[in-house]
């Protein structure tokens, strides 16, 4: 009797010492809580350099605010797809991602991120970033996104794959191909000849496994980073698009951080930008070779043809007012 009431007390005081410890970690655990959690929507996997800079922006906002932000990255859509989660941002619920030209949504200045052959290099791009039409995105993304830009990230040209060459505009007729929600990749394709899709860019591969779709048109690092290699035979070097892509902020979390936090994270913002872009040219180096290695053919195009056929289209597809910036634009280039 005496040794199951000793065993009774030695049980009671390891369950009191038992919650005493739980509650001391539940309080430290809260202790140890951020004041702002920032929540990121990515697209990309683990592999992509823009989840590589993200993970590299998170660890130095955490290091300089003392642990008062931490940011949590959600890679592969977990969280969203690109529009949805801008809706999230705007609704609170979440509040960074990476976009472009989907901005077209809220405001249209923001196709000149992508517009198909208008820049041809990166000096060209550089003088886009740089210039008039890249401050009156900021400006508009702000007022009527509700987004701020952290900085930019180059993206390299965009090019079709498919599982037939590709070698002129006349080779494309009636092919299936997904395009992202953006306009004037809509009207560039169909000009074209082809059958654009807007699609989502999770649901980009299990459509081409299964034949829904045809062709896709990314960077190289994309066509690597989503496996497209795998239900893809060539890489058709159309070279359509030189873009960049914000990665960005909820205006409104941003404006709840004190002025201190603020400039953190708009550093931070310019230190994850020249980190990736640093992953970025290291990066292009090597992608080529991989997607050749895993067995994708790169064909030659006739670009000019390309140009030449859609750019028409591509043009009318414009706002009036976007059809003079264009011209400006234009202008500009050629006196360089």
């Amino acid at each position: 009797m005496e040794n199951k009431e000793h065993i009774a007390k030695l049980t009671a005081r390891a369950l009191l010492l038992l919650f005493a410890i739980l509650l001391l970690l539940s309080c430290k655990s809260k202790q140890e809580e951020p004041q702002y959690l920032l929540r990121t929507a990515l697209l990309v996997n683990e592999n992509h350099t823009w989840y590589k800079a993200f993970d590299y922006f998170g660890k130095i906002i955490e290091e300089r605010s003392e642990g008062r932000i931490k940011v949590e990255i959600y890679p592969s859509e977990q969280l969203a797809k690109e529009i949805e989660a801008i809706r999230l941002i705007q609704a609170e619920v979440i509040d960074i991602t990476t976009t472009g030209s989907t901005l077209t949504n809220w405001f249209e200045v923001a196709t000149f991120c992508e517009l198909p052959f208008l820049m041809q290099d990166s000096v060209d791009m550089a003088r886009y970033i740089k210039g008039p039409v890249a401050k009156l995105m900021e400006k508009e993304m702000i007022e009527k996104s509700g987004l701020r830009s952290l900085g930019h990230f180059q993206r390299g040209e965009r090019h079709l794959t498919s599982n037939r060459p590709i070698r002129h505009p006349d080779d494309l007729k009636g092919l299936i191909i997904r395009v992202p929600n953006v306009p004037s990749f809509v009207e560039a394709w169909t000009a074209l000849g082809a059958k654009p899709t807007p699609m989502a860019f999770s649901e980009v591969f299990t459509s081409l496994q299964q034949g829904t779709i045809e062709a896709q048109e990314n960077p190289f690092a994309m066509i690597n980073n989503a496996g497209f290699a795998e239900v893809q035979k060539y890489v058709n070097l159309t070279g359509h698009v030189l873009s960049w892509v914000y990665p960005v902020i909820g205006e409104k979390q941003f404006q709840k951080l004190p002025e201190d936090l603020q400039a953190i994270v708009l550093q931070a913002g310019k230190d994850m930008q020249k980190y990736e872009h640093n992953l970025f040219l290291e990066n292009e180096k090597n992608v080529q070779e991989e997607l050749k290695a895993k067995g994708m053919e790169f064909i030659e195009v006739d670009k000019d043809a390309f140009q030449e056929k859609c750019e028409k289209a591509i043009y009318d597809s414009l706002s009036p007012e976007m059809q003079k910036l264009y011209h400006q634009l234009k202008a500009k280039k050629d006196a360089a």
